[in-house]
Order: structure tokens, then C-alpha cells, then sequence
């Protein structure tokens, strides 16, 4: 059993680390989460096309006047493109580190904040050393709580309401303007959203970007991260009534 006060390390992440004296009101103008949220823990965010579609989630923590954000290899360097691009004349430095990111379940070590999206996930750390290899499943562990993850549940054309970041402590609605705002403000007064994130359970053989089809054979959606018999899936929720088909296997929405 892998030593939870150490964690493990937290595959595929990157942290980038801003610094500078603007370099706190110059993420709150990008970010979809409020950066008050530094100075009680780690806050989750994302940045967003002008559209409102996702480049990345990311956390972000406070290292003494500085900012570090755990984001995603795959994204890190269209991130710090954008960031460059919008940081202009901004008193405002972005550097690559060679920091690592931990997590683990139970009691946390110093330096440790809770995960922001859900008490089931525990807490994430930033630093020097390495954690130990994976050993928690974390994929049933999102699955369970409807927690995406960017390249298998998300990616650019997603839109964060779809994917739950309201549920998830993403997205903070009385922070004022941030690239995207005024697309995810309009979604969020709409009555309600036809296409999403949901938990399903699914009986057969189909993998991750297996199609689902509804009764009459037409798309409904997707199959994104499974684990065992339940699954993410991407939903057009007025036509994913009734029995579902993914390859083979049956799907049920739960």
C-alpha cells in the first residue's frame, strides 16, 4: 500500500508559475473562477475561447506572491500561448517548472489543499518531489461523482456548464468579466441545457468514444471514461430516452 502522506503523482501534469506584481488581477480578467479563492486553497478553473469553448481546466494555488497552475500536459503549451498573448504589457511572468503534483485520499500533508470539485477526491499538493505510483482508481472514483477530465470527457469543443463545472466549484457567476463570459452566462439563464455530461451504466463491450444510439438508431451522445459497469457519457438529454445501444453493449442513464 503506496504511503498516502506522500500521495501519488498525479500522471500527465504540468505546472506553470506566474509571477509578477499584476499577476493576480491579470488571471481573474482570463479565468472562470475567482481568485479571492488562493488565499483559502487551491481553485478550480478553466480558460475559454472568446466562443465559451474549453482550452483547459487547471488548478491554481498560491506559492507566497506567486500563482502555480497544475494544468494538463496535453494543453500546457497552447495555455502558455494564450497566456502570452493576453499577458501584452502586463507586469506578469510565465515560466515551465519542473515541480510535480501529488494527490491522495485520507489525511493530507503540509502544503496540501482539498480538491476543489469534490470531497471524494481528497487533496492535491505542488512540489519538488515525486509521489509514489498510481495505485487509488481514480477514473471509478470520477465516474462515481460525474468528474471529467480533459482528453478523454473534455476537450475544445466542450462547453463547462455541459460539463458540470458550476457542480464542481469552476465557474464563480458574480466575479465579473473573463474571456468566455458572456456565452457561459447566456447557458447558464437558459431554462435548461439539452446536451451534457451523465452517469450511465453500461452492460457489454464499448470503450471510451464508442457511439450511443437511441431507439430509433440515431445519435444521442458518446461514451467517454468507463469504469466497470458505469460510465461518463455525453448526452443530447431529449433523445437519450429509453433503451440506448454503444457498440454492443446496452447503456441506461442513471
Amino acid at each position: 500500500m503506496a504511503d498516502q502522506t506522500i500521495g501519488e503523482t498525479v500522471p500527465q501534469r504540468r505546472v506553470l508559475r506566474l509571477s509578477g506584481a499584476e499577476v493576480r488581477d491579470f488571471l481573474q480578467n482570463l479565468v472562470t473562477n475567482d481568485i479571492a479563492g488562493l488565499d483559502t486553497g487551491l481553485v478550480y478553473a478553466a480558460l475559454l475561447t472568446p466562443q465559451g469553448k474549453l482550452i483547459s481546466d487547471f488548478f491554481l494555488a498560491a506559492d507566497g506572491a506567486d500563482v502555480l497552475m497544475d494544468l494538463p500536459e496535453s494543453q500546457a503549451a497552447t495555455v502558455l500561448q494564450r497566456l502570452t498573448l493576453y499577458k501584452l504589457r502586463a507586469d506578469v511572468t510565465i515560466a515551465e517548472t519542473a515541480l510535480h503534483v501529488r494527490r491522495g485520499l485520507g489525511p493530507a500533508p503540509e502544503g496540501a489543499f482539498p480538491d476543489p470539485r469534490h470531497p471524494a477526491l481528497g487533496w492535491r499538493a505542488i512540489g519538488a518531489a515525486p509521489g509514489s505510483a498510481p495505485q487509488i482508481d481514480w477514473p471509478a472514483l470520477r465516474v462515481a461523482h460525474l468528474i471529467p477530465e480533459m482528453g478523454v470527457d473534455l476537450d475544445g469543443e466542450s462547453y463547462i456548464l455541459e460539463a458540470g463545472f458550476e457542480a464542481l466549484n469552476g465557474v464563480d457567476f458574480r466575479k465579473g468579466c473573463y474571456v468566455g463570459q458572456e456565452v457561459t452566462a447566456r447557458m447558464k439563464h437558459k431554462t435548461e441545457l439539452r446536451k451534457g455530461l451523465a452517469r450511465v451504466r453500461v452492460e457489454g463491450e464499448a470503450g471510451t468514444g464508442t457511439p450511443i444510439e437511441g431507439e430509433t438508431g440515431k445519435p444521442v451522445g458518446t461514451l467517454l471514461t468507463r469504469a466497470g459497469d458505469e460510465a461518463i457519457a455525453y448526452l443530447r438529454f431529449d433523445r437519450a430516452q429509453g433503451a440506448l445501444k454503444a457498440g454492443g453493449a446496452t447503456v441506461t442513464r442513471l
